[in-house]
Parts: structure tokens; sequence; C-alpha cells
């Protein structure tokens, strides 16, 4: 017999979770942006927040790579999200939330149960191209998800890899331009390696097939 949803809960406000996930430079943060902006352009609540060890750029703004920005809060940890949220809000923008710890998947569904839109830019690959957690669970969460492709510097191919370009094994090391650069599958290396090796690397094997 399938169950009917209660009159309690077809009145709550309806809530969701969106995720845009990918590789460095491909345009998450700028996504992220546009819809908060045109959420606000439609008079809604909006709140954002961002990791605190996300310093590349202004303390008290998300900032994109083409250099777009909106309004911002600093937090630790996913958490410090629910510390900080008016009951007004009707939409929650998190930006960098592979950094908010193992939370965030909780803290973005109580969000969406209390009929809040939720959205979230994230890295879902770490520097060695393996998942990063929390976000494959967040993506399994998700009503909706966006995964865009930047461009790969070696080939111009569609790229979903962050090539960090330091010998620094660490998994999180925060950087931009000079610390990471985009490849695709065939031209990302799993492993710390200056950009000019990796492409002589691939042009010997070029030659040699």
């Amino acid at each position: 017999m399938q169950e009917v949803a209660s009159a309690d809960a077809l009145a709550r406000p309806r809530g969701w979770i969106e995720v845009i996930a990918g590789g460095m430079f491909s345009g998450k943060t700028e996504a992220l942006i546009t819809r908060l902006r045109r959420a606000l352009i439609a008079r809604q609540a909006v709140q954002a927040f961002k990791p605190r060890l996300d310093d590349r750029y202004e303390a008290d703004f998300i900032v994109s790579h083409s250099q777009l920005r909106i309004k911002t809060q600093l937090v630790e940890q996913a958490e410090d999200i629910l510390d900080c949220l008016s009951p007004a809000t009707q939409v929650v923008g998190i930006d960098e939330g592979q950094f908010l710890g193992g939370e965030l998947v909780d803290v973005c569904c109580r969000l969406a149960d209390e009929g809040r839109r939720v959205i979230v830019a994230a890295l879902d690959l770490d520097y060695r191209g393996e998942p990063f957690e929390p976000i494959p669970r967040l993506l399994a969460m998700a009503e909706y998800v966006t995964k865009p492709q930047a461009i790969c510097v070696v080939c111009g191919d569609p790229a979903n890899f962050s090539q960090r370009l330091t010998a620094d094994e660490r998994r999180v090391v925060v950087g931009a331009d000079g610390l990471y650069e985009a490849r695709c599958r065939r031209c990302f290396v799993p492993y710390p390696v200056p950009p000019s090796e990796t492409v002589k690397s691939e042009a010997a094997k070029e030659a040699v097939t």
C-alpha cells in the first residue's frame, strides 16, 4: 500500500540541494555566484558561506577566477553555518564545500528539510584524482547536480582534473594559478609534477606511438 504524505509535510516549504562539482578553473564559483545573484534579483533572502582557510581573494567575499563576487561569511566547519543562519534565509550558498568537513552533508540535508534552497560549489576530486569526501556523499543526496568542465591546458580537451604543480603531498593546499592547472584524463598526472615535465612526457609518448 502506497503511503500518502501527511498534510503537515505537504504544507512545509519545499527545500532542495544543488551541487556544482568539478575540477579547478571549471567555473563552479562563477555558477554559484550567478545563481545567488538571481535569487537576490527575485528578492529572496540569501546568505553565502565559505571556509575560513580559503584566503586566495577577499575575506568577506566569494570571488570567482573571473572576479565575480558576492558578500559572504567565513566559517570553520559546516556546523557553524547553522549558528550564523538567519531564520528568514531562503537560499544558502556554500563555496569550496570540500573544506568544511564530514558534517557538510547532514547540514545541507537539514537546511533543505527546513525548506531552504541549498547551493554548494565544490571540488569532487582531489589533486590525486581521488574522490574528495564528503562531496561524493553530497552528490548522492542532492536533487540537482551540475558538473562543469574546464579546458585542459596541455591539449585543449574538456578537463575534470586539478593538476598540482608543486611537490607538496598534503591533501589540502589552497591556491590557484601557479599551483594548479586544469587537465583532462589523458594529460593528468596523479602526483605533483612541474607542467613542463608533463608536457614533455606526453610529447614523448605521442612520438613513440
